[in-house]
């Protein structure tokens, strides 16, 4: 087990730790052209081949879907009573950090090297309806009113579409096309795992006892509801080992680009994400022997 463990951990610190390394010898990461590159082409593509390629069923992949769907329900309401009645904060500043988690620098990579190619999919399936959920509800919080038109800006959502008909028809591309697929699927786990680790590098702690609890929030709270939706959903094995995982992810990096945008205390959600991250990495290994 503890060769298992080390086996799917340690790709992801490396990975990581080689980007916060990179940049603090002083050499030079272009954050806006990686992330432009990794959401614009390469996620959508990683959808599509992941969705396409593999023996799972459509009510497999829709049952994780719905199933993270419900947990994005269940701790934005629990999250959003507690900052505004008892913490008495400002919800557009910090609802969305407990809301979204880290599903694309770590959640996809983790899935992957604990679960494999069906761990991936699956992953793929819940990181598809986050997506749409922050770039559509998430940017609505920060901004304090709806912004429905970024839907048709999210990259992951034509990727998805896309592949539906394949699945429905269990038809596939030419080959050329779906080894160009593959090929720049291949560049997600690799560039966001390096972008995760560029991006703690960047950070800087402010309010660390503020931002102490959110990050735990974050990571408890997200346990908690996987754990009661996989129960009320009755799922098991690899589908609620996913959900698990996928619920217990440190706060979103992308929630600091809209604090940034919105000016919604951006320093206090960059401290977050540093404490959720390193909290994470900490109980790593105590959550995949939970999950595996």
């Amino acid at each position: 087990m503890t060769s298992e463990l080390f086996s799917i951990v340690a790709p992801v610190f490396l990975t990581a730790a080689i980007g916060f390394a990179w940049v603090r010898s002083g050499r030079v990461f272009d954050t806006d052209f990686v992330t432009g590159i990794v959401l614009t082409i390469a996620t959508p593509c990683l959808v599509f081949s992941s969705l396409t390629r593999l023996d799972v069923s459509l009510e497999t992949l829709g049952a994780v879907a719905g199933s993270y769907l419900s947990v994005l329900v269940l701790v934005g309401l629990v999250g959003a009573v507690v900052i505004k009645y008892a913490l008495r904060l400002p919800l557009p500043s910090y609802l969305p950090s407990v809301m979204f988690g880290n599903l694309g620098n770590m959640g996809i990579p983790l899935a992957f090297f604990a679960f494999g190619d069906t761990g991936l999919a699956l992953a793929v399936a819940a990181f598809s309806v986050h997506s749409v959920a922050q770039f559509t509800v998430g940017i609505s919080i920060h901004a304090g009113g709806v912004h429905a038109k970024q839907l048709v800006r999210t990259p992951v959502l034509y990727g998805l579409l896309f592949s539906l008909p394949f699945m429905f028809t269990q038809t596939a591309l030419p080959a050329w096309a779906t080894n160009t697929v593959d090929l720049l699927a291949s560049l997600v786990v690799p560039l966001m795992l390096l972008t995760l680790g560029v991006s703690l590098a960047r950070m800087r702690l402010r309010r660390v006892h503020r931002s102490l609890g959110f990050a735990v929030g974050r990571l408890l709270g997200g346990f908690v509801a996987g754990i009661l939706v996989a129960e009320i959903f009755d799922l098991e094995g690899v589908v609620k080992g996913v959900l698990i995982l996928q619920s217990t992810m440190p706060v979103a990096i992308f929630n600091y680009v809209f604090a940034l945008r919105y000016k919604r205390e951006p320093d206090d959600v960059a401290a977050a994400i540093i404490l959720s991250t390193a909290i994470s990495f900490a109980t790593m290994p105590f959550l995949l022997v939970f999950v595996l």
